[in-house]
């Protein structure tokens, strides 16, 4: 059930290990896991009832914590220092509410983006490296400050890009912005996303961090008999279990924000977890924790299979539910369709390993080939560019339709047949009248636009690349994005 609106928000401490969230650094996969165990074991000295978000972040209750240590700095300060001597840096936030806290851990992190617009002055976090040090691992929200620290924030630090893109096209950029508009005019315009939003833009959270357990047993089990020693199979396991637990709750009016995943050993140890997420999670959530929680609780050695004979049971428990309000169907019912998507490629990758079924993830850059990165499916993981950036020399308009790993040799020449150069001034020998691409029939040539150039990394000798690029229109119905460099035409994309 949901809080009632006017209902005190909890003071909620959140640390967060830069290195253990960035996919791309040394300590991702397994190694990371494991590390992020020893910082909960770490935080759980301070605290029993931990939290784990998502890898490399985890939240508790602070107020009586703080109390105990005298004062959430203090509190901050030792967390911290148990933490570094993991090898692990940190950075903690403490708020009124876990959005809050968590958009304050991450402005702790020097390597985050700060917002110069913020009320809270820059200069005011607990350091405890002393006032001449950089900015401080610490960012503590006084009780009653959260609404302000929020209204300054903008709107893209909103887990739904989609809407945070539509907010920012309606003129609404911070996350104030949004407060400021009635309660009724957002849910009736964006519908319950909407209604989530306007209320963490408000400073209160859709759920509490600690939540009563349901009274009935609504968990699920697997039973490995013999047991089993690799962890692939349990991580398929975990998300069949995953979808029976949902239908259970489904089948109740409820659904799980909050789960427990508790593995049993087959030498009698047991691995026990909270995590949770902000907003529903699903059955691929689910299975990316079973993965974090098992290599962060015990590495598998080189062969792939655990020692102690292996896994013997699987168990999640709902350790916090809330009540189903239902989800509006888009209008084609594409729900319906990722869903079915979804289950299928969860199949694939059981079958054939966790690289085999991949989603594209559009990111930044000035070239095509750079603006997509493939990524496993069910992983979340933040594309090589920002897409914030202006990327200036990036070409503008409809995105190409297909983009060759390989760019394609082709020929580019006038109405007597001779090859059109382009001058280090941009200037074309010819209008290109004709194209030919790697012996296929040549085309002719019906409408072209460019040259735009592009002269990236000027400084460095080796990686220094200058081109001109093209987009060429044919008289088969298709266009082309070409590219002239060292004088020879390529074709890196084309449109459909």
């Amino acid at each position: 059930m949901r809080p009632n609106a006017d209902s005190a928000p909890q003071r909620i401490m959140v640390v967060r290990c830069p290195s253990l969230c960035d996919p791309d650094t040394s300590t991702a996969g397994p190694q990371a896991a494991r590390l992020f165990e020893r910082v909960i074991g770490a935080v759980t000295g301070f605290c029993p009832n931990v939290e784990a978000a998502e890898l490399g972040v985890c939240a508790f209750g602070a107020r009586g914590p703080a109390r105990y240590f005298g004062g959430e700095g203090v509190l901050a300060s030792k967390i911290i220092a148990a933490v570094t001597e993991l090898g692990v840096e940190s950075r903690v936030g403490v708020a009124d509410g876990i959005f809050a806290a968590l958009l304050a851990a991450r402005r702790a992190d020097p390597a985050s983006p700060v917002n110069p617009a913020s009320p809270i002055n820059p200069a005011s976090p607990i350091n405890p490296a002393g006032p001449a040090g950089p900015a401080g691992p610490v960012l503590v929200i006084p009780p009653g400050g959260t609404a302000g620290f929020l209204a300054a924030q903008p709107v893209s630090v909103l887990a739904d890009q989609d809407l945070a893109g539509l907010l920012k096209r309606l003129g609404l950029l911070t996350l104030g912005d949004l407060a400021a508009l009635p309660a009724s005019d957002v849910a009736s315009r964006f519908g319950d996303a909407g209604e989530a939003v306007h209320r963490l833009a408000r400073g209160l959270d859709l759920r509490p961090l600690a939540a009563r357990p349901p009274a009935d047993d609504l968990s699920v089990a697997r039973e490995f008999d013999p047991p089993e020693p690799l962890a692939e199979p349990v991580v398929f396991a975990a998300k069949t279990l995953a979808e029976q637990l949902h239908a259970g709750l489904a089948a109740r009016g409820l659904t799980c924000v909050r789960v427990q995943v508790r593995i049993t050993w087959a030498d009698g140890e047991e691995s026990s977890r909270l995590w949770r997420h902000d907003g529903l999670l699903t059955a691929a959530g689910v299975a990316d924790r079973v993965r974090w929680q098992l290599d962060g609780w015990r590495a598998a050695p080189p062969d792939g299979q655990y020692a102690q004979g292996g896994i013997g049971m699987l168990r999640l428990v709902p350790d916090q539910v809330v009540r189903a309000t239902g989800h509006q169907l888009a209008l084609w019912g594409e729900a319906v369709v990722s869903d079915r998507v979804a289950r299928a490629a969860m199949r694939v990758q059981a079958m054939l390993g966790h690289e085999a079924v991949l989603r594209p993830v559009t990111g930044g850059g000035r070239n095509v080939s750079e603006q997509v990165s493939q990524v496993p499916f069910g992983e979340k993981r933040e594309p090589p560019l920002a897409v914030g950036p202006p990327w200036p020399g990036r070409i503008a308009g409809a995105a190409p339709g297909v983009v060759y790993p390989v760019a394609r040799e082709a020929e580019v020449t006038d109405d007597a047949r001779r090859p059109v150069t382009v001058s280090g001034r941009c200037v074309l020998s010819a209008a290109p009248a004709r194209l030919v691409i790697e012996r296929e029939p040549p085309r002719r040539i019906t409408a072209w636009a460019g040259p735009w150039p592009l002269s990236e990394r000027w400084w460095d000798a080796v990686a220094a690349r200058r081109r001109a690029r093209f987009q060429l229109a044919t008289d088969d119905g298709r266009a082309w994005l070409a590219v002239v460099r060292d004088s020879r035409w390529v074709i890196e994309a084309g449109y459909c």
